[in-house]
């Protein structure tokens, strides 16, 4: 018996070994997609003020172009979710970068301003189910227990794109153009897709011969109840998380869109120091997204309830940040000015992982990414007003401080109120007990 056992523990370390590298890989992967889509998205946010000068376009006009990256975005988090109840999500990244690199091929040459706005269109359709597809993939090779950790490690993803990029992209601007910026991207987007096929590998979850499986008796791939799906994206928790994704996603969109232009036009740095700045709020990003995945795993590891492990802290993230945004509006230019500027716009990315984790825990693995999906197409909304509301209150470019200050002041108020009713939804434990009394399997 004693042989037998050692036998067993010797042949199960290295498969729970291998497991961990499997799941540390995939993350570390997913990371790089996450960090790469961030730096797409805040490309032309950091060559705003060239772009501008050269199509000759006003910064309504230049909001419409930030707007039109979310036009189809929800629609491309629908479609794709969707399909990723049938398409294993490891095939489904791949063809999203290479979807990726060839819209921003065109923006190698000269452009005129309707097909800048036609890639960025395009471009946001293939962006739309990134961060759902990217999430997706951590939930299905980490215990529930363990998943805010690598999601926070995704969520900092989109935080370290900008971060390199903001340095990277803005002496390439400045020593080439703005064109060149692209090409980097470009580069970048193919290197990954190397890796990728390199070292991806199938999830515990993924059924990996569907065929012989069944020949041996083993029970076939679930079928998508659609039926569930739709209770499930109905249940209070889903909403209160999805509204907080929104009004988080309202800040992801005016750090990446408007902030280096904010810098520049509103505070009067020049465009190199611009680009040193805005480092700072990606920075902190970057750690407290990390940070936040921790404490929440520590939290239900201590017997905290997933409502305040998960809901409740990333409730107070947002609204920290919310708060933040307001204050740095009503104080003088200088070193406070630019610590509330940086926790404005890094707070709400420490959020997002924890929030989503909440989806792993209502929802199977079969509809997770369809769940997911339909949470991105939701919150991406956000995405195509809050360029908006910063681009018609700067208005024609006369008065840009007090234009920022009125745009940051609106969308201070919608995230604080929005974070403060998400929290009245979010109840994992009364969902989760709700839908099981109902027979529904839930993960949890």
């Amino acid at each position: 018996m004693a042989e037998t056992q050692t036998t067993g523990a010797a042949t199960t370390q290295p498969a729970v070994e291998g497991l961990r590298r499997g799941a540390w890989t995939a993350t570390a992967l997913a990371f790089a997609f996450m960090l790469l889509n961030f730096a797409d998205k805040a490309s032309l946010g950091f060559a705003g003020s060239s772009i501008m000068r050269d199509l000759g376009i006003t910064p309504a006009e230049f909001g419409v172009v930030q707007s039109s990256f979310f036009w189809l975005f929800a629609a491309g988090a629908l479609v794709v979710g969707a399909l990723s109840t049938r398409v294993p999500v490891r095939f489904l990244l791949p063809a999203l970068m290479a979807v990726w690199v060839l819209t921003m091929v065109p923006l190698l040459f000269p452009v005129g301003f309707g097909l800048l706005l036609v890639s960025r269109v395009v471009l946001g359709f293939a962006e739309g189910p990134a961060y759902a597809l990217a999430t997706h993939v951590v939930h299905s090779w980490f215990p529930p227990e363990e998943r805010a950790l690598p999601a926070g490690v995704i969520s900092a993803g989109s935080s370290v794109g900008p971060l390199i990029a903001a340095p990277v992209l803005t002496v390439v601007i400045a020593t080439w153009d703005w064109h060149a910026a692209f090409l980097v991207l470009i580069v970048a987007g193919l290197v990954w897709l190397v890796a990728w096929f390199l070292l991806s590998r199938p999830s515990p979850e993924e059924p990996t011969a569907p065929r012989d499986d069944a020949a041996a008796g083993a029970a076939p791939r679930a079928r998508t109840d659609w039926r569930l799906l739709v209770r499930q994206l109905r249940t209070p928790t889903i909403i209160g998380v999805a509204l907080l994704a929104f009004v988080g996603y309202w800040t992801t969109t005016l750090r990446v869109s408007w902030l280096p232009l904010y810098l520049e036009q509103g505070l009067g740095y020049d465009a190199v120091t611009a680009g040193r700045l805005v480092t700072a709020p990606y920075a902190v990003a970057a750690v407290a997204a990390v940070a936040a995945g921790y404490a929440s795993n520590r939290m239900i590891a201590a017997g905290v309830s997933r409502r305040w492990a998960r809901g409740g802290l990333s409730v107070g993230f947002v609204v920290l940040g919310g708060i933040s945004m307001f204050l740095f509006t009503v104080i003088p230019q200088g070193a406070v000015q630019m610590v509330l500027v940086s926790c404005a716009f890094s707070l709400n990315s420490a959020a997002y992982g924890v929030a989503l984790t909440i989806v792993a825990d209502l929802v199977r693995p079969g509809h997770r990414g369809a769940v997911l999906g339909c949470l991105v197409a939701f919150y991406s909304m956000a995405g195509v007003l809050a360029p908006l509301v910063l681009g018609f209150s700067i208005g024609d470019g006369t008065a840009a401080a007090a234009g920022y200050g009125q745009g940051f002041v609106i969308s201070a108020m919608v995230i604080v109120l929005g974070g403060l009713l998400s929290l009245l939804l979010i109840n994992p434990e009364r969902d989760i007990a709700r839908l099981s009394g109902d027979g529904e399997a839930v993960p949890a």
